[in-house]
This record gives structure tokens, C-alpha cells and sequence, in this order.
């Protein structure tokens, strides 16, 4: 056992499929604890509603979070039209119902290929990025006015791959620091009916894929290192 804890101490690179409703944080501190290693860090957050590839290095590795963050992610997930949130997904109550009947798959098709390319997005207010010193998220939970500077982020691939009534099923690759949330918020706003982001799954970080990725629980279960063990 000891020589497993030396290995995670040492450096490895993890690839664990997130679950819903866990933050990215919140995985590094249960493997932490898991694994009993000093150093551990992940390679680009996923928000809590969102599931799929976390990378997460340990031990030396740390030095290649950056190189990690910068390679291109890919996403699958649904789009709900009629409706916005402040949010721009389910972590606040839908609003402003507008009707969508008379859209169609080719409709949304031909509006892809505007978020095509290197395109100008506005984060989320209700998100990590920092304003005067605070996170974003924290002055819009307290009801504060946010204001955020857009920012130059590209989109190579964007693909729609399923429509039934107002939900839109879609494939994205893209940069680091693309918001899919505002994604679904700007394509809304195109369309002119709204929309927010009503699911979402990481599915692939540069040539690293969630198919290859760790169930939580069941790496927990397989690598859960007693305290005794410890050299």
C-alpha cells in the first residue's frame, strides 16, 4: 500500500467523471482525503450542474495543470428554449416564457454558425470570474449589480444534434474560458425566444476522454488508503 500512497505523493494525472451536483473543489478535497497526498489540484472546473471529465493531477504533476486548462474541451448537453434565468441555467427559476412552436431543426442549424469560430462572450454574472477583489457568483447571490467585460473565446465546433419540442441536444468544442452557459444564453437571445443551459457533460479535454475517466465512487471505493498505511 505504502508504495501506491509514494506513487500519488510522487505525481499522477487522474481522469474521474464528476458527478452531478459535486464541485470540481469539492472532488479535490474527497481524493485528497482519499489518497493522503499533499498536493493535488484539478484541471478546469466544471460547474455543480455539470458532469463528465475532471482532470486532476497530484504531486509533481501540479506543474502540468496549466497545460492541461489550455487544451481544447468538448461538450455535449441540452439547450431549453422559451425561457431565461439569471443564471443562464437551472441554479435559478426560469422566466420570461416566449412561445417556440414555430421553430425548426433547420432554424437552429443556421444560427450555429454565428457562435462559430473566435466570437466575443460575455461570462455569466453568476460566475467564478473576479470583479473589484470578489467572485462574480458572490455579488450576484447577494443581489449586487455585476457588470462583466466580454472576452474573445473560440468555438471550432458547434453542432446540433437533436430538437423535440423546446429542448435543443448539442455537441460543442471549444477554448478554455468559454462559458457553454452563455453559449446557451446568446443562441436564446438569437433566436429571439431565450434559452438557458439545462444540461451538460464534459465528454473530452485535448485527447483525454470521459470514456477513459473514473467513476468517483468507485475509485474512492478501489484506492482508499488508511492513515496506518502511510510510510
Amino acid at each position: 500500500m505504502s508504495e501506491n500512497i509514494n506513487s500519488y505523493n510522487e505525481g499522477k494525472v487522474l481522469l474521474i467523471d464528476k458527478p452531478l451536483n459535486w464541485t470540481s473543489f469539492d472532488v479535490v478535497k474527497k481524493l485528497k482525503f482519499t489518497l493522503k497526498v499533499k498536493k493535488i489540484g484539478h484541471a478546469g472546473t466544471l460547474d455543480p450542474l455539470a458532469t463528465g471529465l475532471l482532470i486532476l493531477c497530484t504531486g509533481k504533476m501540479t506543474k502540468s495543470i496549466e497545460k492541461y486548462q489550455a487544451q481544447e474541451k468538448e461538450y455535449t448537453g441540452e439547450f431549453t428554449l422559451g425561457y431565461t434565468t439569471p443564471s443562464y441555467d437551472l441554479e435559478t427559476e426560469p422566466e420570461f416564457q416566449k412561445e417556440t412552436s414555430h421553430l425548426t431543426l433547420e432554424d437552429l442549424k443556421s444560427n450555429t454558425a454565428y457562435f462559430t469560430g473566435e466570437i466575443e462572450q460575455t461570462p455569466p454574472i453568476f460566475s467564478a470570474v473576479k470583479t473589484g477583489g470578489k467572485r462574480a457568483y458572490s455579488l450576484a447571490r447577494e443581489g449586487k449589480e455585476v457588470k462583466l467585460k466580454s472576452r474573445v473565446v473560440t468555438i471550432s465546433e458547434f453542432e446540433i444534434t437533436d430538437f423535440k419540442e423546446n429542448k435543443v441536444s448539442f455537441r460543442v468544442r471549444c477554448s478554455k474560458g468559454t462559458y457553454i452557459r452563455s453559449l446557451a444564453h446568446d443562441f436564446g437571445e438569437k433566436l429571439g425566444v431565450g434559452a438557458y443551459l439545462s444540461a451538460l457533460r464534459r465528454t473530452k479535454i485535448g485527447d483525454f476522454s470521459v470514456e477513459d475517466a473514473d467513476n468517483l465512487n468507485e475509485f474512492v471505493k478501489n484506492n482508499k488508503v488508511d492513515t496506518n498505511d502511510r510510510p
